[in-house]
């Protein structure tokens, strides 16, 4: 088996595409690259075809290095034969290596190591053999100091066997499909937590049992986090008599009961003792893998939206981090995003200096010239909101309402501490608040994607797969927007393609040192960006006003003779190209087919040529909640009020409607017909009119529906 047949199986496309996938991978090529500057090479793939390889050439390579480990330690052992090489090489998946490995690892001291020492491995194999009809006066044979009665002896054979039996390979198959057929997952609350307040939150599941199949991703989750925190004990199990009645049809070859009834003793012990953990822990840290891969797409889907959410742009902004004590931390930022001033105010109570307030916000828009204000949607958010709409501007000010999740961790990060030294958290909040607006995928970048506040159960998932398709989606997200290199930021920086994090600090200081660069040219003069790092990043990265405009595009500079040549053909400049549809009309592409280029990469140029640079997001709109709902207290069912979808999961969506608890519409409640996929009617951050259903004032759950 080699690698391209290994994920021809698992993903769609041809052997020839996986192969020049993995050619560029191997050279170094990103994801965001191959997709969009090397489709030619893979026949046109996409990012998500593209991950797909990614992911089972990894899996492959780890199949590979266990199956190496294995026949290493085997042949230590001086057990490795030609056929059993073959059989662990030929191995499709890890679960096959393993049961191939099982009988040749090195074990702690079982009852069936012990009984072997004891000298009873010849008796256990004429009991596997069923062909001794006095198998009491067989077993007579091997009494000693130790084993002073035959039922002993019987007794230890029948330990080999049940060992024997566990590590057969066929036995775990077929006890395999049985289970992924038939498991059940059953969940039994802990005596002494019952009445605990923490566990409150996990009742349904004090007594729950349902087909592990049928077991929804979230609810596995939720069950597997009750677990956790020992609030309920979970259990996996297949019928019995079917599972014995497997082993039986493998075991059992022949009719005499001496042995027969040996047998069977061991085969119920080998399950129940052996086999059951086993396979059960198997099969639920299988279904745990997949609900994790389940929630990490979720979570992918919510951060991607919410990366590519609309940015305002580049205008001058006032933020406030609202606060009722502690009063309002309020910031001027430039268009660029860098910190103007900084002051409190104190509209809201104990202080109520509302005059002195609306006072100070009226000079500093004044002073700043300030063209809208950002809000953070935490504590005292709607108050905020209703101080600042009652100023009379000189001018007309929008005003939003931002999604402050993760703020605070940003404020306290080494980020942080190293963009704004003199300064402390609360002018860092605000400051981030200010920014996410202007641009949210430049600010959302320096946080850790887990503190944002979107998807499900992310704390209970494989943190390594999450963080690895987390990193995916960001740098997806940043060279699909396309950088500016001489405004970036460095964590902005590190996620384009070729980049990292030492090139995006040598930028960074070269900036510093020698102004803004000139052009994609001047990328190769920063220290330790050599031709490959060039190669993968610089189409991704933008120049502004340069000598060069195609500097300004996502057009690769190894095309760029390409494009001065077409505009030779067609007459015209390479500056009056741009932008010029009849000029673009006028090229005729099958003239530049090549051996390295075709129509994919000819028509992405010309698209390029029509509208250079474009951004890809929308333009940030204002939102407005309903006045009259400022608490779940006022809130009613039959009301119809405004939201912002905040959050999105299998099981729906939650929506800010202005109070501090989030309403959640549920799948069924999305629309008159049966919706399996929750982000086919919603987005992260889309505006939506909601029916409120019920509110749970104990609890504070709000239920929402989008079904008339």
């Amino acid at each position: 088996m080699n690698i391209v047949s290994f994920i021809a199986k698992q993903v769609p496309v041809s052997e020839k595409q996986i192969t020049k996938t993995i050619e560029l991978l191997d050279d170094g090529a990103t994801i965001p690259f191959i997709s969009r500057y090397r489709k030619e090479m893979t026949g046109n793939l996409d990012e998500v075809e593209i991950g797909e390889i990614v992911k089972y050439k990894t899996n492959f390579e780890t199949l590979q290095k266990r199956k190496e480990s294995v026949i290493a330690s085997i042949k230590e052992q001086e057990a490795l034969t030609p056929e059993l090489q073959k059989r662990i090489e030929a191995a499709q998946t890890l679960s096959e290596v393993e049961d191939i490995y099982l009988p040749y690892k090195k074990k702690r001291k079982t009852k069936a190591s012990i009984a072997k020492e004891q000298g009873l491995e010849p008796l256990a194999k004429i009991i596997m053999q069923q062909r001794e009809e006095e198998i009491i006066f067989v077993a007579s044979q091997y009494l000693n100091d130790t084993i002073i009665n035959e039922e002993l002896a019987l007794q230890g054979a029948r330990d080999i066997i049940a060992e024997w039996i566990n590590e057969d390979s066929t036995v775990r198959n077929r006890l395999r499909r049985l289970y992924q057929r038939r498991a059940a997952i059953s969940s039994t609350v802990v005596k002494t937590k019952k009445d605990e307040e923490e566990a409150q939150k996990y009742q349904q599941y004090f007594e729950w049992e349902e087909p592990l199949q049928k077991c929804p991703s979230h609810r596995l989750l939720a069950i597997l986090r009750a677990e956790n925190e020992k609030i309920v004990r979970v259990k996996i199990s297949v019928p019995e008599n079917d599972a014995l009645d497997i082993i039986d049809d493998i075991m059992i070859k022949s009719n005499i009961e001496a042995c027969t009834d040996q047998m069977f003793l061991a085969i119920a012990d080998a399950y129940k003792r052996l086999l059951t953990p086993a396979i059960s822990t198997e099969v639920l840290n299988q279904a745990k893998e997949k609900a994790d891969d389940n929630a990490i797409i979720v979570f992918a889907q919510n951060l991607k939206q919410l990366l590519l959410a609309s940015p305002l742009g580049q205008k001058r902004i006032l933020a406030l981090d609202p606060g009722f004590k502690s009063g309002c931390k309020v910031v001027c930022l430039d268009e660029q995003g860098d910190l103007l001033h900084n002051e409190n105010i104190y509209p809201h109570p104990p202080q109520r200096e509302t005059t002195n307030g609306i006072k100070k916000i009226k000079s500093l828009v004044n002073a700043y010239k300030i063209e809208a204000i950002a809000i953070g949607n935490g504590t005292a958010a709607r108050e905020t909101e209703a101080f600042i709409k009652k100023i009379p501007f000189e001018g007309p000010i929008q005003v939003f309402m931002v999604n402050e999740s993760g703020a605070s961790v940003y404020s306290a990060s080494k980020i942080a501490r190293a963009e704004f030294p003199n300064y402390d958290v609360t002018v860092r909040g605000a400051v981030s608040i200010g920014r996410r607006l202007a641009d949210p995928l430049a600010e959302l970048v320096k946080i850790d994607p887990k503190a944002i506040g979107v998807g499900q159960y992310q704390h209970d998932v494989d943190q390594t797969k999450l963080k690895n398709e987390l990193d995916t989606v960001v740098m997806s997200c940043v060279n699909s927007v396309g950088i500016n290199v001489n405004t970036a930021s460095a964590p902005l920086l590190s996620y384009v393609s070729g980049i990292g994090d030492k090139l995006a600090e040598n930028i960074v200081n070269y900036r510093s040192e020698n102004g803004a660069l000139q052009s994609r040219e001047e990328l190769k003069k920063v220290p330790r960006l050599g031709g490959k790092a060039y190669e993968q990043a610089a189409a991704f990265l933008r120049i502004t006003d340069p000598n060069n405009p195609l500097d300004n595009s996502a057009v690769h500079p190894e095309r760029y003779k390409l494009v001065s040549k077409m505009a030779k053909d067609v007459g015209v400049p390479l500056k009056e190209l741009i932008g010029n549809k009849t000029a673009i009309t006028n090229i005729k592409l099958q003239n530049y087919i090549s051996d390295n280029v075709g129509l994919p990469t000819l028509n992405d140029i010309v698209k390029e040529l029509e509208k250079p640079g474009v951004d890809p997001r929308k333009k940030a709109t204002v939102f407005e909640f309903d006045p009259n709902v400022k608490t779940i207290n006022d809130l009613k069912a039959g009301m119809k009020l405004p939201g912002i979808v905040n959050n999105i999961t299998n099981f729906g969506c939650f929506v800010d409607i202005g109070i501090k608890e989030s309403g959640l519409i549920h799948i069924s409640k999305l629309a008159n017909e049966y919706i399996s996929d929750v982000n086919a009617v919603v987005q992260l951050n889309q505006h939506l009119m909601v029916t409120v259903m019920s509110i749970d004032l104990p609890r504070k759950r709000i239920q929402l529906s989008l079904v008339d």
